[in-house]
């Protein structure tokens, strides 16, 4: 059986109004989420085979976050450039095309997209995200080639903890 774990990115700032939406970092609290979502996957999941991101600087930062804490080499995380602006077809696309000897992966991406892949992969109303929210989903084919709306089962979800 095939995992896919969905990450929406950690908390964004917007620190310099000169910034664009794609340069935006994490903010303070974005890095604690990140950590926070990274430390919990490590004591309860193996560590996913491909890591693949948005390019965007607050997918991009949460990615490199978890893969620190996975001892995964932050170079090798697949940038995805569609996946920035993309829908649930980029993200079909994406998953489609990878190579059959990987038993996991892990994308990092946006709003809504993210969400809204994961209730069509799922076949069930996900609801919006939160961020740094991790959805595993369970891909009910054998083949990433197979994946679909409504192939995949929703083993569980989990966002961090909320701090006032």
């Amino acid at each position: 059986m095939k995992s896919i774990y969905l990450v929406r990115h950690a908390n964004a700032g917007w620190s310099n109004s000169n910034t664009s939406d794609f340069e935006r970092t994490l903010s303070e609290r974005g890095r604690m989420e990140a950590d926070e979502m990274a430390r919990r996957f490590v004591v309860n999941e193996s560590r996913p085979d491909l890591i693949v991101s948005s390019p965007a600087a607050r997918a991009l930062e949460t990615a490199e976050i978890f893969a620190e804490m996975f001892g995964y080499e932050p170079e090798n995380i697949r940038r995805e450039a569609a996946i920035y602006s993309g829908d649930i077809d980029t993200l079909e696309g994406i998953v489609k095309e990878l190579p059959k000897e990987l038993d996991s992966v892990m994308i990092f991406g946006h709003n809504p997209t993210i969400s809204l892949y994961a209730s069509w992969l799922s076949g069930r109303h996900i609801g919006q995200m939160e961020t740094c929210g991790v959805l595993r989903l369970a891909l009910e084919k054998k083949k990433w080639k197979d994946a679909r709306k409504g192939s995949a089962k929703a083993v569980w979800y989990q966002q961090p903890k909320r701090r006032q």
